[in-house]
């Protein structure tokens, strides 16, 4: 493996995301898939399954909540600076079906310091949007990656 300084930060970014996904047991059983990683971004993708339904016969919100915080973590530990959730919304805009494929598409809107702003579109298989997410993240103490 290349020594961190001599990175381009899609390869650092690539490298941090496999460093955490190696640990990530929590998103790996639930099925999602790390489909993209880049600076200050992530795409995360996950089948619903029966497991995953709630009362009314549709997905437990709690999963398109950890679909879109998994896509905010990746994002926001990109920089192989260990960072961690602050606050996160989340705002449901329509239902999520068993069997539905949702991706979960994280952007980071604001880096400064050690506070970062990140906002996650979540869309289903037909690309309609089903629910946003915003994250505020904070560095801590820490590196994915020896430096």
């Amino acid at each position: 493996m290349k020594a961190v300084s001599d990175m381009s930060p899609q390869e650092l970014a690539e490298a941090s995301a496999q460093a955490m996904w190696n640990d990530d047991s929590a998103s790996q059983r639930l099925g999602m898939v790390l489909d993209h990683v880049a600076p200050g971004a992530a795409t995360l993708s996950m089948t619903i399954t029966g497991a995953m339904s709630n009362g009314h016969g549709n997905c437990h919100g709690g999963y398109i909540f950890t679909l879109a915080d998994s896509a905010f973590a990746f994002a926001c530990n990109s920089y192989n600076a260990v960072t961690v959730a602050q606050h996160c919304s989340v705002t449901y805009l329509q239902p999520v079906r068993i069997g539905d494929r949702l991706t979960a598409t994280a952007t980071e809107v604001s880096r400064r310091g050690r506070s970062g702003i990140y906002d996650i579109r979540i869309t289903n298989q037909d690309g309609a949007h089903v629910a946003e997410f915003r994250g505020h993240s904070r560095t801590v103490s820490g590196t994915h990656l020896p430096v």
